[in-house]
C-alpha cells in the first residue's frame, strides 16, 4: 500500500522516534532550529504596496492566485472564490464546501478542486458555476486552464485533462509511484503542447496535450540511502520554462537544467529544495532547504552568489524581477535580494502570516497570498 511521509513520519513519532520529522519538509510544526533574525541593512530599492484584499484563510491547505492581465483569481478553504480587476472586487461567490488547492484560470475558466477529488469549474467573467468532474483522490493543487483543457493533478500523482467546454474527460496519466513519497501542493506547467509534471522518485515528464501520452521522461535526481526515508527525492516544485531550457529540483536531489525538445540533461548539481526555483536570461535562483537562496549560472550551474541569512524562516519559491529576487517567509515578510550579488535591498511586511504559495509575477512586481487569506500586490523598484 503507498503510503505518504506525514502519515509514516506522525507513527514513527507516535513510536517514539523524534529526529525523523527532520525530513518532513511540509511539516507545520515549530522548527527545532531557531529561525534566523532579520538583520538590518541600508535599503537600495522599495517595495511599495499596490493594493491588498481578503479572500480568507488557507487552513490546512495551500492555496495560490491565478493572474491573467489585471485580473487575479483566489480561493480560500471555506469555498470562497472571488475575482479581482486592479484590486477592485468583481465578484465573490461560495463553492459551497471546502477548497483544497490553489486557482488555476485562462480568463475565461475559473477552476479549483476539493479534499474530496472533485473538480469545480467558473465562468470567469461572473463566477456562475460551469462544470463539475471528479479525480481519483484529493486535488492539493491549483489546476492549470490551457490549450482548451483543466488539466488537474490529484494527490496519488494521476494527472487528468479536461474539455473546457464541458468538462467531460479527454485523458488521464497514471504511473507507478515509490512505496513512500511526500504530500505536497505541486501541481503542473503548460508549456506550449505539453504539460510538464515532476513526480516521485525525482521524475520530470513531458506530457502531450492531446492525447495525455508522455513525450519525454528525465532523471532530476536518483533516490539514494540506506532507508526508505533517505531514499526519498521527489519533485515537489514547479518546473520553470525559459526558451527551450527546463529546470527542476527536487527534495534531497539535485537541481538541473534539460533541453526542453529532447530532454538531455544540460547540467545538474547535488541541493535539496522542496519550495523550488526561477530563472532568468543568466542565472538559476534556488531555495534550499535551509533556507538558503542560491544563484547557479544558467549556462554551467556554477555558484554565484548565496543568501543564507534566512536559514529556517520558512523561505518560499525564489521569483525574479528583473535586477532583484523576490522572496517571502513563514511571518509573512517579503525580502527582495540584488540579483548580482543576492546581498538584500528591500523588505516588506504583509499581515503576518506564512506565504506558503508561490508568489506570483504581477505588473511589475508580485501578488503573494497569505495563510490568513491576505492577497498583497507588491510594486518592487
Amino acid at each position: 500500500m503507498r503510503i505518504t511521509v506525514l502519515a509514516f513520519l506522525t507513527a514513527l513519532v507516535a513510536g517514539g522516534c523524534s529526529t525523523v520529522e527532520k525530513l518532513n519538509p511540509f511539516s507545520s510544526s515549530t522548527p527545532k532550529a531557531k529561525p534566523a533574525e532579520l538583520a538590518t541593512f541600508q535599503a537600495s530599492a522599495d517595495i511599495k504596496a499596490g493594493w491588498q484584499a481578503s479572500i480568507g484563510s488557507a487552513g490546512e491547505f495551500t492555496f495560490s492566485p491565478a493572474v491573467v492581465g489585471d485580473s487575479v483569481y483566489a480561493a480560500a478553504r471555506d469555498g470562497t472564490l472571488a475575482r479581482f480587476d486592479g484590486g477592485r472586487p468583481v465578484w465573490r461567490v461560495s463553492a459551497g464546501q471546502v477548497l483544497s488547492g490553489g486557482v488555476g484560470s485562462d480568463g475565461q475558466l475559473v477552476v479549483v478542486g476539493t479534499p474530496k477529488g472533485e473538480v469545480l469549474a467558473f465562468d470567469a467573467a461572473n463566477g456562475r458555476e460551469s462544470w463539475k468532474a471528479r479525480v481519483s483522490s484529493e486535488v492539493l493543487a491549483a489546476p492549470v486552464v490551457a490549450e482548451g483543457l483543466a488539466i488537474v493533478r490529484s494527490g496519488d500523482s494521476r494527472i487528468f485533462g479536461f474539455e473546457v467546454g464541458d468538462g467531460k474527460r479527454r485523458w488521464v496519466y497514471q504511473r507507478s509511484t515509490p512505496a513512500l513519497s511526500l504530500r505536497s501542493s505541486v501541481g503542473v506547467i503548460a508549456a506550449g503542447r505539453v504539460t510538464l509534471a515532476g513526480f516521485p522518485g525525482g521524475k520530470l515528464l513531458a506530457i502531450a496535450n492531446n492525447n495525455g501520452a508522455a513525450v519525454w521522461e528525465v532523471t532530476v535526481a536518483l533516490p539514494k540511502g540506506a532507508t526508505e526515508l533517505e531514499r526519498v527525492a521527489d519533485v515537489t516544485s514547479l518546473p520553470v520554462v525559459s526558451g527551450n531550457t527546463v529546470c527542476a529540483t527536487a527534495f534531497q536531489g539535485r537541481v538541473a537544467c534539460f533541453d526542453g525538445g529532447s530532454g538531455n540533461t544540460l547540467w545538474s548539481r547535488d541541493m535539496s529544495s522542496s519550495v523550488g526555483l526561477d530563472i532568468d536570461n543568466r542565472y538559476v535562483y534556488v531555495t534550499d532547504d535551509k533556507g538558503a537562496v542560491h544563484a547557479l549560472d544558467r549556462n554551467s550551474g556554477a555558484s554565484v552568489w548565496k543568501q543564507d541569512k534566512l536559514a529556517q524562516r520558512g523561505v518560499s519559491r525564489p521569483l525574479a524581477l528583473g535586477s532583484h529576487v523576490l522572496v517571502a517567509d513563514y511571518q509573512g515578510v517579503v525580502h527582495l535580494l540584488r540579483r548580482e550579488d543576492g546581498a538584500f535591498a528591500a523588505r516588506a511586511s504583509t499581515d503576518g502570516s506564512a506565504v506558503r504559495a508561490d508568489p506570483v509575477r504581477f505588473g511589475s512586481g508580485a501578488l503573494v497570498q497569505t495563510a490568513s487569506g491576505g492577497l498583497h500586490a507588491l510594486e518592487t523598484r
